[in-house]
């Protein structure tokens, strides 16, 4: 108990607030979303996002807050400490960060590179279909990035919650608003890019399908940093004053806002300065890597407008990857019982030496291709695809036919009401597991090409 009490915290709500949504704001949102968004029907992706954020995402999300704050444990802890039997669980959750963590921060090290490409005025030649590709098959290069960014990360976690994570979230967060807003505004003020907005905004029913829902679903884990023991582990610093339900609602809103403006910032741009071919929407990780670069070079004041674009993607890969970061030193130290800087040592050795490989999987290591993959795509099917909805399905059972969801609702209702009950009891027993269930079976049947999207 007595360790318990000496747990790290945040001062208060809004630090909690900013450094979870900080997590869940990530690449996730500025590329990964925007590009889905186009893919599958524009609007009604839209639509269905946001129905799935505010049922499913809200019940997962409170959920994992809820055992992290009651435990004041890790995930790694969390499910032992109120069941056994489940002990395994909270192993598997923190296998998730382990695999994510450092192919992660190869994408922020190719984020760190393309903000100096910004900054030292070499967008013509970034521009090129040629750079990306070549830039990521290089032995040495990538890999440098990879390291500075990495730590980067680790200096601020070694400076714990109160001193690291939640003052770089309470700096972060907010430019992160403002940047994205003047460049989401940019974008739309462009000739054409209205074009962009339409296809963007309004609903295509036409296009609406159970992928959509799926692809939807996938999207939602990624984005709001669920079943990775994220959000148990930021649970356990959060003090019993703050509500939880109010504080869960300002994070999605945070999140989706962010999402919903990094559309605003991409696709109408697209449109305005490469006609908007569903071809460019539709290519995921360089959309943002191989044409943004081309849309800044044809724009008046272009290099400066990219610039702080990049740097807007390097402050949401960073607090996603802080967070990331966070949960293995926390898993570290509620294990081995080690100091926070033994831990962080442990963890910048673990991520070099899986994030290196990682890194050269694109050029002298690309005979590694597991599945046919690359090994950064092969760990993020793994992780994003296989296991974290095996993590959510085995925590909504845990939830909800173990310890029950009253559990849960008690420690939601331990600084006020709890206005959702009924609502929250019928999720996690009944439609988010048989949801669980379709996208895991799904992302199999996909890469192994028994059906394709």
């Amino acid at each position: 108990m007595e360790e318990q009490k000496q747990r790290s915290a945040f001062t208060n709500k809004l630090g909690f607030v900013l450094a979870a949504a900080g997590s869940a704001v990530g690449l996730g949102n500025l590329w990964r979303f925007p590009y889905l968004a186009a893919k599958y029907g524009g609007g009604i992706f839209l639509l269905v996002y946001l129905i799935l954020a505010v049922t499913f995402g809200f019940a997962l999300m409170i959920t994992e807050i809820a055992l992290g704050r009651k435990t004041h444990l890790s995930a790694v802890g969390a499910y032992k400490a109120l069941d056994k039997r489940f002990g395994f669980l909270g192993g598997l959750a923190c296998l998730v960060p382990f695999i994510i963590t450092p192919y992660y921060c190869v994408i922020g090290g190719w984020v760190l590179k393309y903000l100096t490409v910004f900054v030292t005025n070499q967008v013509s030649s970034a521009a090129t279909d040629e750079f990306f590709g070549n830039y990521i098959s290089q032995p040495v290069a990538p890999v440098v990035f990879f390291l500075i960014y990495v730590v980067l990360g680790l200096v601020i976690v070694m400076l714990g919650v109160e001193g690291g994570i939640e003052k770089a979230s309470r700096f972060m967060m907010p430019i992160l608003v403002i940047m994205t807003i003047i460049i989401a505004a940019f974008s739309i003020s462009q000739p054409g890019a209205m074009e962009g907005v339409k296809y963007y905004l309004l609903p295509d029913f036409s296009r609406f399908s159970a992928t959509t829902v799926l692809a939807a679903l996938g999207q939602l884990f990624y984005s709001m940093s669920l079943a990775m023991g994220i959000m148990i582990t930021y649970g356990s610093y959060m003090k019993k004053e703050a509500h939880l339900e109010k504080s869960v609602r300002q994070i999605e809103i945070f999140d989706t806002g962010i999402a919903f403006m990094a559309g605003l910032m991409i696709i109408p741009a697209v449109f305005a300065f490469s006609g908007g071919s569903e071809e460019a929407l539709g290519k995921g990780p360089s959309l943002m890597f191989i044409t943004l670069p081309k849309v800044f070079e044809s724009m008046k004041f272009g290099t400066l407008i990219g610039a702080i674009f990049f740097l807007l993607v390097l402050f949401a890969a960073l607090t996603s990857s802080i967070s990331l970061t966070e949960t293995l030193v926390s898993i570290v130290c509620d294990k081995m019982k080690w100091s926070r800087k033994k831990a962080c040592a442990v963890v910048l050795i673990f991520v070099l030496a899986v994030g290196i490989p990682v890194s050269l999987g694109f050029g002298p290591l690309s005979f590694l291709a597991p599945l046919g993959m690359t090994l950064l795509d092969f760990f993020d099917f793994i992780s994003n695809s296989v296991l974290m909805p095996i993590v959510a399905f085995l925590t909504c059972i845990f939830v909800g036919y173990v310890i029950k969801p009253k559990a849960i609702i008690e420690e939601a209702e331990v600084n006020g009401k709890f206005k959702v009950k009924r609502f929250y009891t019928i999720i996690i027993k009944y439609i988010a597991p048989i949801c669980l269930v379709a996208i895991l079976v799904f992302s199999i049947m996909e890469v192994l090409g028994i059906i394709t999207v």
